[in-house]
């Protein structure tokens, strides 16, 4: 068990998305779920928290009702090797969600997501501040991060 585990408030869809978020990320299952008793404070019988692995993260998602909801404050943050892996994510997780900037999405139930090439902070943290820069002001202008976008700015000197 790690020490540090990811809690997420849905109103009370929590099932329909770790099985979701297992869909979508390699190496991830559903460990549990758990339904509320008769002392609630839901009704008895329903989903109260879904415990599941993505990728070999734990997470535990909340049926909590509606009084909370997801902010882009709090986001994940996947880092990825290649284009194919960020088009893939972005496609899946975006699917009826919302495509934000620089690399920023919202998924269908509202939680945020940054889908990152490991490549942009190798190139941001340059030596040379003149390509950290390209390269920052080239990611600004994108949606979905594009690799080839970025060492493009990184090369032009």
């Amino acid at each position: 068990m790690q020490k540090i585990t990811p809690f997420l408030w849905f109103e009370d869809n929590a099932e329909e998305a770790a099985n979701f978020y297992v869909s979508v990320f390699k190496n991830s299952r559903v460990v549990s779920i758990s339904h509320y008793g008769e002392a609630g404070p839901r009704p008895a019988g329903t989903v109260m928290t879904v415990s599941f692995v993505l990728d070999g993260e734990e997470f535990v998602a909340l049926n909590g009702g509606p009084e909370f909801t997801f902010s882009p404050a709090i986001s994940f943050v996947v880092n990825c090797t290649t284009q194919e892996e960020v088009d893939e994510l972005w496609a899946k997780l975006s699917a009826g969600g919302k495509e934000v900037q620089c690399g920023w999405l919202e998924d269908r139930y509202g939680l945020s997501w940054q889908i990152v090439p490991t490549v942009l902070t190798e190139m941001l943290n340059d030596a040379d501040p003149a390509k950290a820069n390209r390269v920052m002001q080239a990611m600004l202008q994108m949606v979905k991060i594009d690799i080839e976008g970025l060492r493009r700015a990184y090369g032009n000197g």
